[in-house]
């Protein structure tokens, strides 16, 4: 292979668990792979690129319309998968197929006009025009708090663009890579241009690093994103990378607080709080800060916590244990630095007896500053903080004041004073009155540590193709 020769810490052909969140029981084991069966797995894309890549546009389309109607005649089987390997209740569950299900077909219908030769303008004597053109192989590097989700926005434009696929997801959910891959093989795919892996960290940054893999999708923590730059420095291969966020909201004093107040908390909550974009940080203007805090409390209240195979549960336990520990600590450190925690966890029993390390009862706090880790790292779990803001000025300032920019929320009646705001602020995404969303016709992007690149919209394409231009003659 080309690339790295040796690397620490391969674990080739040892035995990965994946450990349920609710019970501690295993749900799952995979042998990982060597680096013999890596360098088959990529000798098997280079082939199947170069015939992939020579299938008319039209036909790959309908090739991928079967993998999304295969995917989604599974969905009861996937939804109990996502719930027994990374602890969503499994009243969500169904919903990450949908959502599936949307941002594939959205970008399946998109590809055509996206990959469409561009023409330039008339030239006496000459025929010129812009062809996007596949990279050749794309890595794809999929975490397990959305394991579809992610997925996804890589997966299906890369095929639709004629490069093949490798898919490596996270220990967690390797169920998810089998079942996306498997859905391919019954629409038809060949099975060299879209395969699954499974790897250790030192073999994935081994496979980072080869010649035969063109691009790289890496979705994940701002730790592994550095981790997998690394990795590639090698040589001039391009990295997509959707890392973490530490995502704010603010509220107004037009908004309408009984709306703002319900969905700012299940911003917060929902799967755990284990979303790159969920809300962390929340910006209330003094005047209606009391309010608000009451309203957002009762809304708190409301959650039902538990298994994740109740159906009457709406958030289950966190998917690891050293996730949980993290947001125990940063509670831990802010409300010994003056923090107020707003709710009783009393009101939320644990999951269940053997779940209990990895369950966190919801928690918002008051009297926060930013001199917390708490309102400046990740915390990736349900809990947030809160803080007074006198004008839209200070909320901008305070929203800008982070490291991350992937998603900002506002609410407001106030259609023009949110563009003004969301101009001013240092993110990816303006939501106006929602959060924790992704349009699949709209960018997904973020600024600072939140990562590089695009994925979704006619620009998704952009990054998992090159340009060739044609500067032709005429006879």
């Amino acid at each position: 292979m080309g690339g790295l020769h040796s690397v620490e810490g391969l674990d080739e052909g040892v035995v990965q668990q994946t450990i349920s969140p609710d019970t501690g029981a295993v749900v799952v084991e995979r042998t990982l792979a060597t680096r013999a069966e890596l360098d088959n797995t990529l000798a098997r894309a280079e082939q199947g690129r170069r015939v992939w890549r020579e299938t008319p546009l039209e036909k790959r389309l309908e090739l991928l319309s079967g993998l999304v109607d295969h995917f989604v005649a599974r969905k009861q089987a996937i939804a109990e998968g996502i719930a027994a390997q990374m602890g969503r209740p499994i009243r969500w569950c169904a919903g990450e197929v949908n959502g599936f299900q949307d941002r594939a077909r959205t970008m399946i219908g998109l590809a055509p006009a996206a990959l469409a030769d561009q023409s330039v303008s008339e030239k006496a004597g000459f025929k010129r025009y812009l062809r996007k053109e596949p990279l050749g192989t794309v890595l794809v590097l999929a975490p397990w708090n959305y394991p579809y989700l992610t997925a996804v926005n890589a997966v299906i434009p890369a095929l639709a663009a004629g490069n093949s696929v490798v898919l490596k997801h996270s220990d967690q959910t390797p169920l998810c890579a089998e079942e996306m891959v498997a859905a391919a093989r019954a629409a038809g795919i060949p099975e060299e241009v879209f395969q699954f892996i499974h790897m250790s960290h030192g073999l994935t940054a081994l496979a980072a690093a080869d010649s035969r893999v063109h691009h790289i999708c890496f979705t994940g923590s701002v730790e592994g994103g550095h981790a997998i730059v690394r990795a590639a420095a090698g040589r001039f291969t391009t990295v997509g990378l959707e890392l973490g966020g530490k995502d704010p909201a603010y509220v107004r004093p037009d908004a309408d607080l009984a709306f703002a107040a319900e969905n700012v908390v299940e911003g917060v909550l929902f799967n755990s709080g284990q979303s790159c974009c969920a809300v962390e940080r929340v910006y209330v203007h003094d005047a209606v800060y009391d309010d608000f805090i009451e309203r957002a409390v009762s809304a708190c209240e409301q959650w039902k916590t538990g298994a994740s195979s109740d159906p009457e549960s709406w958030m289950g336990p966190m998917a690891r244990a050293r996730g949980a520990e993290t947001v125990r600590r940063q509670v831990d450190q802010a409300m010994a630095a003056g923090a107020w925690g707003l709710v009783d966890p009393s009101l939320f029993p644990k999951a269940n007896e053997g779940g209990q390390h990895n369950f966190v009862a919801p928690q918002l706090l008051a009297e926060v500053s930013h001199d917390m880790e708490l309102m400046r790292e990740e915390t990736f779990g349900p809990v947030a903080g809160i803080m007074r803001v006198n004008s839209d000025a200070e909320a901008i300032e305070k929203m800008n004041d982070s490291r991350y920019g992937l998603t900002a929320s506002i609410w407001s009646r106030d259609l023009a004073a949110a563009e003004a705001i969301g101009a001013a602020l240092d993110t990816g995404t303006v939501f106006l009155n929602r959060c924790d969303y992704l349009d699949p016709e709209l960018a997904w992007t973020g600024v600072k540590d939140s990562g590089r690149g695009v994925t979704l919209s006619r620009f998704g394409f952009d990054h998992l193709t090159r340009l060739k231009s044609f500067h032709l003659r005429r006879p």
